[in-house]
């Protein structure tokens, strides 16, 4: 059994907290544009009508929601390590519109309480990629999510709880 002498970690990426005043819906995942993470901010494509990762030339508003990891897990996700599932390329996602979750942190500014979210649209780079959350703008590369703040610092693994639409 560890212990934990400083903090106990954040979370798993994707994994809603205080699920209790979740709001939570099912959408079906874009097949030819899937998000390859859980936790990350996802649109609803305009086309298909389907979920997809936040990308190039995408604004605040156009964030649906988080993509959740499911709970129990099925299929291959049962087999991999906590915090690295791989969401799945076809079929019914969970999409968190409102409620508070674990996500990983990108990018080197530390997350502080009550502080904003930035998403990246652009210049991916080491540690900062197109759809990761990050602690700190970065020109037009970001866009600031004016509904959603850190509820603390990330832990050692870079994992933070989040708030979003509450």
């Amino acid at each position: 059994m560890p212990a934990f002498t400083f903090r106990m970690p954040a979370g798993i990426p994707g994994m809603l907290n205080r699920t209790e005043i979740a709001t939570v819906e099912a959408q079906i995942v874009m097949p030819t544009n899937p998000p390859t993470a859980f936790g990350v901010p996802v649109a609803i494509d305009a086309t298909a009508l389907q979920v997809r990762p936040i990308g190039a030339g995408d604004a605040a508003a156009a964030v649906y929601g988080f993509l959740i990891r499911p709970y129990p897990s099925t299929g291959n996700q049962i087999n991999e390590p906590v915090g690295t599932a791989t969401p799945p390329t076809s079929g019914v996602v969970n999409v968190m519109r409102r409620g508070y979750m674990t996500i990983k942190l990108n990018g080197t500014a530390a997350a502080v309480k009550n502080a904003p979210l930035f998403v990246r649209i652009a210049n991916p780079s080491t540690g900062k990629v197109v759809g990761g959350v990050e602690a700190a703008a970065d020109g037009t590369n970001t866009i600031q999510l004016s509904n959603a703040y850190f509820m603390g610092p990330a832990d050692a693994q870079g994992n933070v709880e989040i708030a979003y639409n509450i």
